[in-house]
Order: structure tokens, then C-alpha cells, then sequence
């Protein structure tokens, strides 16, 4: 499985954890999968476990709701420790991490710094299911809508407005994506 990255390459994926899944950046190195994580549920779970899996997507909506903790339906399977979505294929493996210092222009914190060694791979096939430009656009809005909830400024806001509308215009209709809009907007007006 690891044979579908190529290295130095940041891939969008999920991460399970014993009770959260969230998307993820991560980049190959080798026989690792890296990524970080920013203090949460999965932050806390891999500390405690040094489980986890790594899973495919090409659902925008389900990485959109998962990193904005809105509800998802989705069917969970458990082995050895580990939990993973059923009909979507991965890997599970022991995650080797650190806590560092973080610092941009949203402030300071810190991060695990994580490294999953695959230990066994999640058998499963996407379904075919083009990823269009509306979809990139989304996942993107959904980014910057995470740093917003953490850190407003207006120019974040207008960038995230902006995205919306080039969405719409690709022909985007997620209710999620409307969600967003909707939060900006209400914002603005108070």
C-alpha cells in the first residue's frame, strides 16, 4: 500500500484513532508514514495508544466533516488494537511521536510530530469517483475554515468567501460548504 505515495508528496488522508478519525496531511519517507498533529481527541489517542490507521479517501465531503467534527456515517471495524472505516483501504501501524513547540501567525502550541510504521494493510477498493475542481476548492475552504475557528481576521474570511464563490460557479453543492458560507456570513453581520 505504501507504494501509492510518493515521497516527499503531502497526501490528504484520514487518521483513526481508537475513538476519532480526522484528516490528516501526510508525507512518505521510506517505510514511514509522517504527519502532524495539533492538540485534540487524535492528539491525546495516539500519546496514550501509539495506534493508529491511515486511511484513502476520495470523498471530499467525508474529510470536510470529519476535520469540522460534524457528523458522518460511517462503519467502523476493530483488530488487534486497532480501528479503522470499513470500505476504505489503509494501513494500521504503531505511531513513533514527539510533542514540539508550534508557532505561526495563529499563535503558539504544541504539536505531535508522528511517525506510523504500516504494520498490516486495510484491504478495500474507492469507489470511482472523479475528484473534481469544486471538490479541491472545498477541501481547501475547509482548511482555511479551521485556522478561521481558531484565529478570525477578515482576510481570512474574504479568502474563504472568495473560495466559496468559485466553488458555486464549478458547479459545487455541498450543504457542508453552505455551512461554512453560512458561519462567515452570520459573523460579518454581527
Amino acid at each position: 500500500m505504501l507504494e501509492v505515495f510518493r515521497e516527499k508528496k503531502v497526501y490528504e488522508v484520514l487518521l483513526v484513532t481508537m475513538s476519532n478519525v480526522t484528516p490528516i496531511g501526510v508525507v512518505r519517507s521510506g517505510e514511514k508514514l509522517r504527519f502532524k498533529l495539533f492538540p485534540g481527541k487524535s492528539f491525546r489517542e495516539v500519546l496514550e495508544t501509539g495506534k493508529a490507521s491511515i486511511q484513502l479517501t476520495n470523498d471530499p465531503e467525508l474529510l470536510v466533516r470529519t476535520a469540522l467534527n460534524l457528523p458522518v456515517e460511517v462503519e467502523f471495524e476493530e483488530q488487534k488494537g486497532y480501528r479503522w472505516i470499513r470500505g476504505l483501504p489503509g494501513v494500521y501501524g504503531n505511531v513513533t511521536s514527539k510533542v514540539e513547540h508550534w508557532k505561526d501567525n495563529l499563535g503558539e502550541t504544541e504539536v505531535l510530530v508522528c511517525e506510523l510504521i504500516p504494520k498490516g494493510e486495510i484491504r478495500a477498493e474507492l469507489p470511482t469517483k472523479p475528484f473534481s475542481r469544486a471538490d479541491c476548492l472545498f477541501v481547501e475552504m475547509a482548511i482555511l475554515f479551521t485556522r478561521y475557528l481558531v484565529k478570525s481576521s477578515e482576510e481570512l474570511r474574504e479568502k474563504i468567501i472568495d473560495l466559496y464563490s468559485t466553488y458555486k460557479h464549478l458547479g459545487g453543492d455541498s450543504p457542508t460548504a453552505d455551512y461554512i458560507f453560512s458561519v462567515l456570513t452570520k459573523k460579518a453581520q454581527k
